[in-house]
């Protein structure tokens, strides 16, 4: 069977622009113009608590199939940073599975969502056991017998990551594909610094503040950051976190914790997927290309499609909906 390529991809311009793609990608505009078949996972959805371990509770939502007798098998969906299980490509995703008759679960991670009340402490990107924890109760409380798990952005970066520690979790992972994912998180925010323009720092840090702001509100006897810190540039605040919330010793040992670059997925043995394009003016492809990969794991480079964009078209549809329910589906 012939599985789509990133190759594939062709938009017609002005989508042909990586900056068009990204700035499209999570837009109120988008979203309005959708058609109603991208948002029916949201349909008859359960809202779901899950185990994160050590007391930590996790949000999600997750959908039962009806357009077969027995469901293909289970999709987990992790969204990108500040995104959660309502962003609009993860509804697209989890909505085309679910018309090929997958089961879907869609996470929140910590402080994602309005999860901002279930945990004192705040989300930062190294909270892998907790979301490892979380998959596990998800796959022991929803059995099925293939489990395939998709992520964006940060949630594609999560997706590798809990991957590669499936087996030794007893998660019972069939695949895992992650579109656009982190990949050397310092390398990242240097370009997010240094070359990206000035409005993606703003979109990052506005929607951060945002969540900050929540947080403190759910917990108002902490004092989370002084209002100097949260007026810091994006490697400033993040050098906050570092320092005041986390136990690594400086902002490069935390960057290096959550990253996948080098020879960090040799030892992945799920079959996997990383798709990304050239153009993704948020995450440098240079990572890509230097990633030292096991036979199993496929690296699909895109000349197109920004960040987690890939748009098609005027009806605003995703060509990575195709591409995840076409690989998803190649495990029957």
């Amino acid at each position: 069977m012939s599985l789509p390529k990133g190759i594939d991809f062709r938009p017609p311009w002005p989508l042909s622009s990586g900056h068009i793609q990204t700035m499209l990608s999570s837009s109120g505009v988008r979203r309005q113009l959708l058609p109603r078949a991208a948002q029916t996972v949201q349909d008859g959805a359960e809202p779901v608590m899950v185990d994160g371990g050590d007391g930590v509770r996790l949000t999600g939502a997750y959908t039962a199939q009806k357009h077969r007798p027995q469901a293909r098998g289970l999709a987990v969906l992790f969204h990108g940073w500040e995104g959660s299980v309502d962003s609009t490509y993860v509804l697209q995703t989890g909505s085309r599975l679910l018309a090929d008759g997958w089961d879907v679960f869609r996470l929140n991670f910590r402080d994602h969502g309005d999860s901002h009340p279930l945990n004192e402490a705040l989300f930062h990107s190294c909270r892998i056991d907790e979301v490892v924890h979380a998959l596990a109760d998800i796959t022991r409380r929803w059995p099925a017998q293939r489990v395939a798990l998709a992520g964006f952005s940060l949630g594609g970066n999560f997706a590798l990551r809990a991957a590669l520690r499936a087996p030794e979790a007893g998660i019972p992972l069939s695949y895992a594909l992650a579109v656009c994912p982190i990949i050397d998180p310092g390398e990242g925010l240097f370009s997010l610094e240094e070359t990206a323009p000035w409005f993606y720092r703003a979109y990052f840090l506005r929607k951060w503040r945002r969540s900050l702001q929540a947080k403190q509100a759910a917990f108002p006897h902490r004092q989370y950051f002084e209002l100097d810190e949260l007026k810091q540039s994006l490697r400033g605040l993040t050098e906050s976190l570092v320092l005041r919330h986390t136990d690594f010793g400086s902002l490069q040992a935390y960057l290096d914790g959550y990253s996948v670059a080098g020879d960090a997925l040799k030892a992945l043995n799920i079959p996997a997927t990383i798709l990304t394009a050239r153009d993704d003016p948020v995450i440098p492809v240079d990572a890509f290309e230097k990633l030292e990969l096991p036979p199993n794991v496929e690296l699909d480079i895109a000349t197109h499609g920004g960040h987690c964009g890939f748009i098609r078209g005027y009806d605003m549809t995703s060509f990575t909906d195709d591409y995840i329910a076409a690989r998803f589906n190649a495990l029957l």
